[in-house]
């Protein structure tokens, strides 16, 4: 309690104004004759006392890691989907040939309507804010995903008594629950992220931002943790059912309390009709006008230059935090799929090559993650995700998928080891080296995998899969930001007023790389496990998108000292 206590301006401040009353006249000269500040200070502290309301109050410590709690939340899980879908997906009879078009239809789903939501949440005038009817509304549909598709099957078993009939229905709600889930997952960060904005102040921002990254890692580790657990033959697995109802009794009370506390842990303001933002400072500024001319006995004297200037001042500021926000409502309505293509056509060729490496890496780290719990009761532990739920084998393949969540949780805690170490490790490597390094350690490791897969080895080399998720998660926005810093410097050398490049677009740029890897892997994966025959080309087409990434970093990625 006492660090929610610490927050003390939770409600927004209003903007003080100095009552017209207590002013004349004849004292509005001597007032600025005695300010102590110089004239710039004067200006500026009338210029914070109107538009003081437009900055969020700070926030505490404990209302921020309150807010990020349901990254937590989220992370864990996403961790179940990642372990469980593709078993859970195998058992009740999908062909291994289709699995991974589950995985194709949330990212086209993304790139039609995330450009839609987001304008959306923009200009929603719900009373209880913008973001959060939004985030209540994804995460309801996240809870509904992923009762579905941990239970699906048992439910339609109960229901349907005809046996095709019931394997049709057991796969058609099992993917339906996959695709909710993974669309509202992937969506609700975007309003989670806007939320934090929105309520608090530059500094706020950077710490909660911080918290967030934290709290990401920790959700993950705990959610293949709970899955690599043997929960079928305890008390609890016992009582619910199965270890499925119990790694979902785990996943709905973890996201509902941490969704309910994000809620509620920050308040949010709702959007206002936008004549209702202007009476406040233009009062604030009349009033300005009035001890000008001194209350009551009006005097005759010009204006204070003073004033004058605080006044023209004031007045340019509320033009162009008009215009600004008129160019930024413009470049939202503007941010289409068509207008996203063109950009990252137009775009110079080291944004391009960045972010084709961004896609080759995720196209990597995709297919041997979200494959990886059904590579390892296939191929190292050879059991059979299709054979009978009381049988041998299907009790092997069980305890693979639950070895396999024990090699994910060591790549979420080697996720975080590898991120802290790149402080120490970038005077020495810089980030190219770093880039590069991630790739290529990735790329041995998963071969290495494939070609000997046996459970110590594996489990050993899951701790190269965080070198790779640190890698892609920091380094690529790195370098943009070290371009972004040559470009201005470069600007300020030839002294010309053209306009840098937006850094928002070239980050958005990076993050579809991630959903058109994900289109990749849904279209291309199935297809070359129905070739090969095995699941062990998942962790070598893994490997070999690695390695061409590597290759391709060390050609045309281009490094900035």
């Amino acid at each position: 309690m006492t660090l929610l206590s610490e927050d003390q301006s939770a409600r927004p401040q209003p903007c003080r104004v100095p009552e017209p009353t207590k002013h004349s006249g004849t004292t509005l000269h001597s007032d600025l004759t005695d300010y102590t500040g110089s004239k710039g200070d004067l200006m500026d502290s009338v210029e914070n006392a109107v538009f003081g309301a437009m900055e969020p109050p700070r926030r505490s410590r404990g209302r921020l890691i309150l807010h990020s709690l349901v990254m937590f939340g989220r992370e864990f899980c996403y961790a179940v989907e990642a372990a469980f879908a593709t078993p859970v997906l195998l058992s009740v009879g999908l062909p291994s040939s289709l699995y991974s078009l589950v995985w194709l239809i949330s990212p086209i789903l993304g790139f039609l309507l995330q450009p839609i939501i987001g304008s959306a949440s923009d200009y929603c005038r719900s009373p209880w804010g913008r973001r959060r009817p939004y985030i209540l509304t994804l995460g309801i549909l996240m809870l509904v995903g992923i009762t579905l598709f941990l239970n699906g099957d048992l439910a339609i078993s109960a229901l349907v008594k005809n046996r095709s009939l019931r394997s049709t229905w057991a796969i058609v709600v099992v993917m339906v629950g996959v695709v909710v889930f993974d669309f509202a997952a992937d969506f609700i960060e975007g309003p989670i992220k806007a939320y934090l904005f929105d309520v608090c102040s530059y500094q706020d921002k950077e710490r909660g931002l911080y918290y967030h990254a934290v709290l990401t890692g920790l959700g993950g580790a705990f959610g293949y943790l709970v899955g690599a657990m043997d929960w079928g033959h305890s008390a609890l697995g016992q009582m619910l059912g199965s270890e499925f109802q119990v790694i979902f009794f785990f996943s709905a009370l973890t996201w509902s309390v941490f969704l309910t506390v994000h809620l509620f842990s920050i308040p949010e303001q709702p959007l206002a009709p936008a004549s209702a933002h202007g009476p406040s400072a233009l009062s604030a500024l009349r009033q300005l006008r009035s001890q000008d001319n001194g209350y009551g006995t009006l005097s005759k004297e010009a204006p204070s230059p003073v004033v004058t200037d605080i006044r023209q001042r004031s007045f340019s500021s509320l033009g162009e935090t008009s215009t600004a926000k008129q160019t930024d409502k413009e470049a939202r309505d503007r941010m289409t799929l068509k207008s996203l293509v063109k950009t990252l056509i137009s775009m110079p060729n080291h944004y391009r090559y960045l972010c084709i490496s961004h896609l080759l890496g995720w196209t990597a780290f995709l297919c041997n993650m979200l494959f990886f719990t059904d590579f390892m009761g296939q191929i190292v532990y050879k059991g059979n995700p299709y054979a009978e739920h009381n049988s041998t084998a299907y009790a092997t393949y069980e305890r693979g998928v639950e070895m396999g969540c024990w090699g994910l949780c060591i790549n979420a805690v080697s996720s975080s080891f590898f991120s802290y170490m790149q402080g120490f490790l970038l005077p020495y490597m810089g980030l190219k080296g770093l880039y590069f390094t991630g790739y290529f350690v990735f790329g041995m490791g998963t071969s290495l995998i494939g070609l000997f897969p046996n459970v110590l080895t594996t489990l050993i080399l899951c701790s190269v899969f965080g070198f790779m998720s640190s890698t892609l998660y920091t380094i690529p926005f790195n370098l943009i930001a070290e371009y972004q810093r040559e470009e201005k410097e470069e600007m300020k050398r030839r002294g010309g007023d053209e306009t840098p490049r937006g850094t928002g677009v070239d980050c958005a740029a990076l993050t579809c790389m991630v959903q058109l890897a994900q289109i990749l892997v849904g279209v291309g994966l199935g297809a070359l496990v129905n070739v090969a025959g095995s699941v062990v080309v998942v962790v070598l087409s893994a490997s070999t998108m690695s390695l061409l990434g590597c290759a391709f970093i060390a050609l045309f990625v281009r490094y900035v000292e």
